[in-house]
């Protein structure tokens, strides 16, 4: 373990605390952060030791959990309680996390894309989106689906289930109730979670676009297979795998 300058320990730890209590610090701290080794050092070990990741834009510095042993990490009870109605169940909670994944793969032309390639999403479109792969998901039988359920700890088939109870019948309506059980309105339960996270913003006429958190989020986890397991490229593989085979 390197020796650090007791000064350096100690302005790494207020950063950290910072980070720890708000989540998010400014461009002084990221200039501070890739200027200096000692603190970037510091403050890369002190998140390791919360299962964290320190995540960098050009103006802001977050605290982002690494895996659920983290202390900082959302628990699905919280989720349930604040965003999702009476009743909720894990499954809510699986098609949350899969809509979340459907509107950042919707930025993006391929999985592995640098940078987005779309600027913004309307809410019905989103809707739509997450109908289209849970058709595909549709597409394979029970016994593939559980195989792929082993694959990548997601349960498909419940995924499924509950996008497919969902009324559908006001979907065109201009505005939903939030007590309405619809895909319109479970979408919009999603926009506020993932604003709310800092994730996306809402930019008016039912439309949202990506943070810089999230793109570099996405950019760091969602498009390297070493964190994400293959799940972009399991989602979106089935259209590039039709194309794939027309091409040839």
């Amino acid at each position: 373990m390197m020796n650090y300058p007791e000064q350096k320990i100690i302005q790494a730890f207020q950063l950290y605390m910072k980070l720890a209590r708000d989540g998010v610090v400014g461009q002084q701290a990221v200039q501070l952060y890739k200027a200096d080794d000692d603190i970037r050092g510091l403050l890369d070990m002190f998140s390791r030791e919360v299962d964290c990741v320190i995540v960098i834009t050009s103006e802001q510095m977050f605290l982002v959990p690494r895996t659920k042993l983290s202390p900082f990490h959302v628990s699905n009870d919280w989720i349930k309680r604040n965003y999702l109605r009476t009743g909720a169940t894990n499954g809510d909670i699986y098609l949350l996390y899969f809509a979340t994944i459907i509107l950042f793969g919707s930025f993006y032309d391929t999985y592995q894309s640098e940078k987005p390639t779309r600027t913004f999403l309307r809410l019905d479109e989103w809707v739509h989106l997450v109908q289209e792969r849970i058709d595909q998901l549709k597409e394979h039988d029970l016994e593939e689906l559980k195989q792929f359920e082993k694959e990548f700890s997601y349960n498909w088939s419940l995924i499924i289930e509950k996008w497919d109870a969902m009324d559908d019948i006001k979907e065109t309506a201009k505005k939903q109730s939030g007590n309405t059980i619809s895909r319109l309105s479970f979408i919009d339960t999603v926009r506020r979670f993932l604003i709310d996270q800092g994730l996306i913003v809402d930019i008016g006429n039912d439309e949202v676009t990506l943070t810089e958190k999230a793109k570099t989020i996405i950019q760091r986890f969602f498009m390297e297979v070493e964190y994400n397991k293959g799940i972009f490229e399991f989602i979106y593989g089935f259209e590039r795998k039709e194309e794939d085979a027309i091409d040839q």
